[in-house]
């Protein structure tokens, strides 16, 4: 691999972890100004725009067409945008950003439960290890450190933060399963992830609102946490000799988005919320270590 390649590699990678470190501070900015259920339309309206603009370019409008009309992507839209950002920004618009981002950042042990119950992978006792360690730092986040009366802080917004990341692997595990170009399967989900996004605002929203801070926040959303940074973390995987140590750039985000929190937010990052995330992290590299062996 040239020098020109790997640092290609890297710095794609890097990018797109520090995009996605902005996104929890750019989901609480943003519903400041609008609803969780019109932030989903704007962000994944814009999001649908440019994944198309990037699947014509690829593979020609003959191959997006075809992928809208596919009904895996109905299944998988409705699964992702739809609903995993549907959860996902209703638990933002309860909890402090500190708090909702490491709760859904549990998505990797959820996949592994999905794939040993689904994909028929071993149980083994780093992965049990894992789950146990992770569980009981969202635990931890969950009830602020106080474990005396086990008080949760938000309980509606622990369980759908959790909850999202459940979702997620559910979509994960089908994208495993279902056969199709990965940008293809992506922008076809995306346009049903509107649709479907479009229909829960007419038949529950409230009020529509239009402001030039509120469209900047979900195009930002849209842009970056849905649509391209997704390539710049695949086109970096792809470039990367070594993809196991470069994937190991992801578990950087979670504590990176911390200090945006901290920094934009002006939240006062508290120690249990450090702890829980350490925690999870923790357990999410124990279970890395049996896959990579």
């Amino acid at each position: 691999m040239s020098k020109v390649q790997s640092r290609s590699s890297f710095l794609n990678a890097l990018s797109a972890v520090l995009l996605w470190s902005t996104v929890a501070t750019a989901f609480k900015i943003t519903l400041s100004e609008i609803p969780f259920d019109l932030l989903l339309l704007y962000s994944s309206a814009v999001s649908f725009f440019a994944l198309s603009i990037i699947a014509i370019f690829k593979t020609g409008i003959k191959s997006l067409s075809a992928a809208i009309l596919s009904p895996q992507n109905i299944l998988l839209g409705f699964i992702n945008p739809f609903l995993y950002y549907l959860v996902l920004f209703k638990a933002y618009s309860l909890l402090p950003a500190q708090e909702a981002q490491p709760l859904n950042y549990t998505w990797p042990i959820a996949i592994s439960i999905f794939s040993v119950v689904f994909l028929k992978q071993k149980l083994s006792l780093k992965i049990t290890s894992g789950l146990i360690i992770a569980f009981l730092g969202v635990t931890v986040i969950a009830t602020r450190g106080d474990f005396s009366y086990l008080n949760f802080s938000n309980i509606s917004g622990v369980l759908l933060a959790t909850g999202s990341s459940v979702i997620w692997a559910a979509y994960w595990t089908l994208n495993m399963i279902l056969k199709q170009e990965d940008h293809l399967k992506l922008t076809g989900a995306f346009f049903w992830g509107v649709i479907f996004s479009l229909i829960y605002f007419i038949t529950f929203g409230q009020n529509f609102i239009f402001s030039f801070k509120a469209f900047t926040g979900s195009a930002y959303i849209g842009l970056f946490e849905m649509g391209i940074t997704f390539f710049l973390w695949m086109k970096g995987i792809q470039l990367s000799k070594n993809k196991a140590k470069t994937s190991t750039l992801a578990y950087l985000s979670p504590f990176i988005s911390l200090l945006f929190i901290s920094a934009i937010l002006k939240e006062n990052l508290m120690i249990s919320s450090v702890i829980g995330l350490l925690m999870i992290v923790s357990g999410i590299l124990i279970q890395q270590t049996e896959r990579t062996e």
